[in-house]
Parts: structure tokens; C-alpha cells; sequence
């Protein structure tokens, strides 16, 4: 992979993973942003610590070199469920945060799939190991 590829991707990994941390203390502490989200979501307050949990466990994914796929990946799908939250119950602006959060969870999404992206020959690798498994396990 050129340098810059892997620059760039490095980069993207710690944005994606810093943005989740920061999270973390709004959801584990019931900020009450976080619980008015959840609360509006119908979740809270289970939905919001189950949230915080899978933020933190794809923080740490995609900061470490051998599972910085599968967290990028799993980042995708954690924050779809963000955006969709957003084009739905909540709204593009939450407590007239001028659509900040909205606009962070889409940043992250591009991220994460930027990183599956800069990263296509692991990727590959990945979908071919996953395959075998399915195949073997048939």
C-alpha cells in the first residue's frame, strides 16, 4: 500500500476512534443530551449504555493494527443506526445543536468506509477468510 494510503488511513482510524471515545462520556455518565437522544429513540436507558458499550469496543477495534477492518466495518453499521436515527425520530438538529451531531455521524460513517477503502487488499483477504469459514462450517 503507497505511504500516503496508509497515512491517510491512519488518520482516519484515530478520527473515527476519537470521536467514539468522546461519546463515551456523554452515554456512561446519562449527560442529559444523551438521555433526551435515547429517551426519544424509546431506549433508555439500555439502548444508550448497549450503545456506548459497541462504541467503545469499535474504538478499540480500529485502533488496533490487526482488527482495524473489522472495526471500521463494525463502525459503519454502529453509526448507520446514528444516521438513520437521525433521518427518523430525531432529526437532522437535536436541542438546536445546529445539526453538529448529524453532521459528525456522517463524517465518521465516510471515514469508516473510507478506511475499508484505503485498505481494499485487507479487505479482500478478510471477505476470502470469512467465506472459508462459512463454507467449512456448511
Amino acid at each position: 500500500m503507497p505511504d500516503f494510503r496508509k497515512t491517510l488511513s491512519n488518520a482516519l482510524q484515530i478520527f473515527v476512534a476519537l470521536v467514539y471515545l468522546q461519546t463515551l462520556y456523554f452515554k456512561f455518565s446519562a449527560h442529559p443530551d444523551s438521555v433526551y437522544i435515547f429517551s426519544t429513540l424509546g431506549i433508555e436507558p439500555a439502548g444508550r449504555i448497549l450503545v456506548g458499550i459497541l462504541e467503545g469496543i469499535t474504538a478499540a477495534l480500529i485502533l488496533i493494527p490487526k482488527t482495524r477492518l473489522p472495526g471500521a466495518i463494525l463502525s459503519i453499521g454502529v453509526i448507520s443506526g446514528a444516521i438513520l436515527a437521525h433521518l427518523g425520530p430525531l432529526g437532522i438538529e437535536v436541542n438546536e445543536d445546529d445539526g453538529s451531531l448529524f453532521l459528525l455521524a456522517v463524517l465518521v460513517f465516510i471515514a469508516s468506509l473510507a478506511i475499508v477503502f484505503l485498505r481494499l487488499e485487507e479487505t479482500r483477504l478478510l471477505v476470502q477468510r470469512v467465506s472459508a469459514i462459512f463454507r467449512s462450517a456448511r
